[in-house]
C-alpha cells in the first residue's frame, strides 16, 4: 500500500518533492510530522511522504527505474527530504535506494554522501579533524579483542564509551576509573564497535544543540540532564531552553561543522570545554526540534524550494506566499 502524507490522494502521483521516512506516517515523530505538513502546504499534490519499505528500484533495458511495491513506475522526484536517521541505515538497504534517487537525477537533502558520513560517530570526528573543527580526543578499532582495546586506549579515565551508531543518548557510558572501564568494556555488544573519547568535566550533562540550515544558525538550544546524568538528551527526560544568538562563536563552530560533513541540514551538538570554548559532540543529520524553535521549519522549506529552483522547477506563486508569510 502507497504511503502518502494524509493531505494527498490514496494513489501515487508524478510529485515533485518527496520527503523520505522509515516511521509511517502515523507514527512519524512531531518534527517530521510538522515539516510534512509545511512541505503539503507549500506543494499541494507536487508533495508526497514515502516509506522506504514501499519502493522497488533497479535497472530494466539499460535504464534505472524506480517502482510501487503494486507494480506502479514513478518518475523520480527533483527533491528529496530524507528524514531517515542515518544511525539506522543499512548500506545495502536504505543507503542503496538514496544512492538511486541521486543517479536518477533526484537532489536529496542531505546528500547520500553527507547521510553516510553522520551514520558513524567516528567517521563524524575524522572528517571534523581533518576540516580542523575541534573533536575531543577518541579511540576506536575494528577486529582488535575488546580487552586489548581497553587495554592498549591512551583515552585515561575518566572517559565516555559510546557506540558508534547509537541515538537518543542511548549506550554512552562514563567509565570514571580503569576498573569500571573494563567493566563497561566488558558488558558492551559487539553488534557494533565502540569509541573511547576524552571525558569534557565542564560538560558534564549540558550540550549546546544548534540547528544549521543551509550554512546558517537557525536555532539554539541548551539541553539539561536531570539527576546528574552525562547525556543531557530530551529522549532521557533532559530539560531543554531556548538561546538563539546568546552563543555566537558555538553557532560559528556549528556552522564549520556542517559543512565539513556536508550537511544542508544538522542539528549539531556541543560540549561546553570551557567558559568560552567549545568542541563538538556529535552532528545529527536529521534532528529534531522543539515546538518552540519556529524558524526551522520555514528555514528548511525553503531550503527545499531553493533545490527546487535549481531544477528549473521553482514553486507557484501562491506557495511563494505561503513561505513567505512563515
Amino acid at each position: 500500500m502507497v504511503t502518502q502524507h494524509p493531505a494527498q490522494p490514496a494513489v501515487p502521483a508524478p510529485a515533485e518533492v518527496w520527503m523520505l521516512v522509515r516511521q509511517r506516517p502515523t507514527e512519524l515523530r512531531r518534527s517530521t510530522r510538522e515539516l510534512a505538513d509545511a512541505l503539503a502546504e507549500a506543494y499541494g499534490p507536487r508533495f508526497a511522504v514515502w516509506h522506504s519499505d514501499e519502493l522497488l528500484f533497479g535497472v530494466r533495458g539499460g535504464r534505472l527505474v524506480l517502482r510501487t511495491l503494486g507494480g506502479l513506475d514513478l518518475a523520480a522526484p527533483a527533491v528529496v527530504c530524507v528524514r531517515q536517521v542515518p544511525g539506522f541505515m543499512h548500506v545495502d538497504r536504505e543507503v542503496t535506494l538514496m544512492r538511486h534517487l541521486e543517479a536518477m537525477g533526484s537532489i536529496l537533502v542531505n546528500a547520500v554522501d553527507a547521510q553516510f558520513k553522520a551514520r558513524n560517530k567516528l567517521w563524524q570526528a575524522q572528517e571534523l579533524a581533518l576540516a580542523g573543527v575541534p573533536v575531543p580526543d577518541t579511540v576506536s578499532y575494528a577486529t582488535a579483542p575488546m580487552e586489548g582495546v581497553v587495554h592498549s586506549t591512551d583515552t585515561a579515565p575518566p572517559c565516555v564509551v559510546k557506540s558508534v551508531v547509537g541515538t537518543k543518548g542511548g549506550q554512552v557510558f562514563l567509565a570514571p576509573d580503569a576498573d569500571m572501564l573494563r567493566g563497561v568494556a566488558g558488558s558492551l555488544t559487539q553488534e557494533a564497535p565502540f569509541l573511547f573519547q576524552e571525558y569534557v568535566a565542564h560538560s558534564h550533562g549540558r550540550t549546546l544543540r544548534v540547528v544549521v540550515v543551509d550554512g546558517e544558525p537557525v536555532d539554539a538550544v541548551l539541553h539539561s540532564s536531570r539527576n546528574g546524568a552525562l547525556a543531557a538528551n530530551i529522549a532521557k527526560g533532559s530539560a531543554a531552553n531556548r538561546c538563539p544568538g546568546r552563543h555566537p562563536r558555538a553557532e560559528e563552530l556549528a556552522v564549520r561543522a556542517a559543512r565539513a560533513l556536508g550537511l544542508d541540514i544538522a542539528g549539531v551538538d556541543l560540549l561546553f570545554a570551557g567558559e568560552d570554548g567549545y568542541t563538538v559532540c556529535e552532528v545529527n543529520a536529521v534532528p529534531g526540534w522543539r515546538p518552540e524553535m519556529t524558524g526551522v521549519v520555514p528555514a528548511i522549506t525553503a531550503c527545499v524550494a531553493d533545490r527546487l529552483a535549481a531544477r528549473g522547477r521553482p514553486l507557484a506563486p501562491a506557495a511563494e506566499g505561503r513561505l513567505a508569510r512563515d
